[in-house]
Order: structure tokens, then sequence, then C-alpha cells
């Protein structure tokens, strides 16, 4: 096997390409560079600089590396920014998908994973949230997701592709200081940024239907997440292989709930300050509550996290510190 990892210079891509070379598999990465960064790509594993929206570089690509599977993270995921440039977010979402698909299918590639978002959900009223959960996105983005599921399983159907639609929860931590968020665009590296610049961290809302009054959120450790990615990539081998293409829609999530306000004291515990917290006004559309059923992925793979919390906190700010020392220079 050889596989296509779009966007596997960014954040998640990196741990996905790291997992999938340690495990011994074959790969090659498709990345534009826009918010991924040339060096995380391990020695030795070509990397294209492209989109998916490149019909050609697709072509070109699948046949000089003998592509048989593609694990397609390329995206634009920023949910405020796509609600106000939402042509750009649906063009480099679902057109490049679609793109990505006709090449697929052209080539006779026969497994494809797509790395979905828990933001398909939007703001379910459960406890616990399985696949069967209602899908709402609230988003633009929410909706590309949404609308790349449907995709993929029709394109799956259609051209005897097995496929697997991944909706991952809140991603945090590092598998490695290099290979570490560079982004302050979720929880634990915006409180990390209010800590250095010797700021309050901000909790958007105390007021919610929860234990503390806070958010409450399922946090996935990004190498778990990397290493859900190589299981399913495995399983969809194995079924295309058989000659029976089958499509799976699953949670990657711990099955956990952890409070903003819980998440906010163990990160200055962790990192050795005191600072408390500054409540402000909620955010429109945050829900209460989301935290995945981690059942299916259990039963199907037999996969479930080993990381928790803390290993996420603590690996995120040895790369956070890293980063900085480096920016330092």
């Amino acid at each position: 096997m050889t596989y296509l990892i779009t966007g596997g210079a960014g954040y998640i891509g990196s741990h996905v390409v790291r997992a999938m070379t340690q495990a011994g598999e074959r790969v090659v990465v498709l990345d534009d560079l826009s918010t991924g960064y040339e060096t995380r790509v391990p020695e030795g594993v070509p990397l294209v600089v492209g989109s998916t929206l490149d019909r050609e570089v697709l072509d070109r690509t699948i046949a000089e590396h003998g592509v048989t599977g593609v694990v397609h993270l390329a995206a634009k995921k920023q949910v405020g920014e796509s609600v106000e440039l939402p042509l750009h977010y649906y063009r480099e979402n679902v057109i490049g998908l679609t793109v990505l698909l006709e090449a697929v299918a052209a080539a006779g590639v026969r497994n494809f994973l797509f790395s979905s978002s828990a933001s398909v959900y939007g703001m379910p009223d459960v406890d616990l949230v399985t696949e069967e959960t209602p899908c709402l996105p609230l988003s633009p983005y929410g909706e590309t997701k949404l609308a790349g599921e449907w995709l993929v399983r029709a394109a799956g159907a259609a051209h005897g592709i097995s496929t697997a639609c991944l909706r991952y929860f809140n991603v945090a931590g590092a598998a490695t200081p290099e290979l570490a968020d560079t982004g302050v665009f979720n929880l634990v590296p915006m409180v990390f940024e209010r800590l250095d610049a010797g700021e309050a961290p901000r909790i958007f809302g105390d007021d919610y239907d929860t234990p503390d009054g806070t958010c409450v959120r399922d946090y996935i450790h990004v190498e778990d997440l990397a290493d859900a990615h190589l299981v399913a990539a495995r399983k969809l081998a194995e079924w295309a292989e058989a000659g029976e293409p089958r499509d799976l829609t699953i949670n990657i999530g711990r099955g956990e709930g952890v409070s903003v306000t819980e998440m906010v004291a163990l990160i200055n515990e962790i990192t050795g300050h005191t600072t408390e917290p500054l409540v402000t006004p909620r955010r429109p559309g945050d829900p209460a509550r989301v935290v995945a059923s981690a059942d299916r992925i259990a039963g199907e793979l037999g996969w479930k996290a080993r990381h928790d919390v803390r290993d996420m906190i603590e690996s995120a700010w040895a790369g956070w510190v890293a980063n900085r020392a480096a920016a330092a220079v």
C-alpha cells in the first residue's frame, strides 16, 4: 500500500504521517503549505506542493507514486472564518474534495479515508453524541464537512471504493514538540497565549447547565487521533482486498467530558501559573456539552484512546515553549 495524505504538513496531518510511517506504511504528502510546514514532513517522505483543486497535480502524484489509498485531511477549518468566507470554504473543502475523488475514481484507488469533524452535529442536546445523533451543523465549515461525508459515501458506492468518515472532537497535544499546534484557535493554545502575556485566561460563560456552569467537551490527544487514522485505513484496505467495499462513519473521542474550568485549572497547574480565569459572556452557538460516544470505534476497529487530558496539556505546553524559544532566536 502507498497512501496519499493530503494536508500531511499540517498539525494533525503530520501526526498521521508519523503514525503511518512508523507503522511501516509508505506515504506521499500533498500540501499547499498555506498552513502546513515543510519541516513537519519526515525525511524520505515525498512532499508534493499543490492543491486538491489541481486535477493535473493529483493525477500525476497518484500515478508516479503508485497510490493505492488516500487519507484526506486538507481543508480550511476555522469556524469563524467560514462564516465570513463561505464561498472560499465551499470551494476548498467541497470542490477540492470533488476533484480529488474524481482523480481517485479514475485511477482505480479503492480506499478513501475522510477526516470529518464533530462540527457536523452542531449543538446536540444529548449526554453522549453517537453516530446516529442528528447532524445540524451551525457554520459553513460544519456544512462543508457534512457535505463532504455525503460526497465520499456516494462516490464510494458508485465506484466500489471502501470509505471511512472520522468525526473527531477537540484535538490537543503533540507527539513531539516540533509537531505541536502553532495556531491559536483552540482552548489550550488560547490559554497558553493569555498566560504568556500575563493576562487572565477567558472563560466564555459560566451559566450553562453543567456541573460547574462552564462548557464541557471531549478532548482527544492528536497522537491517539493519528493512530485511529492508521487503524481505520488498514481496515479499509482489508475490505478492499477482500473485494467487499464498505463504508464506515465513526466518532473519534475518549467518551469523557472535561469542563473549561477544569481545563484551565489543570493548565495553570502544569504550567506553574496561578492566574484566575476571567469569565466573559457566552459566545453565540456554543453548546453546553459535546461528548462523544466511543462505542462504535471500539466495536468496529478495536480502538481506544490511550492518553488522558494531562498528557495532552503537558505535551502541548512542551511544544508551545519550544516554538516560543525558536521564534525568539
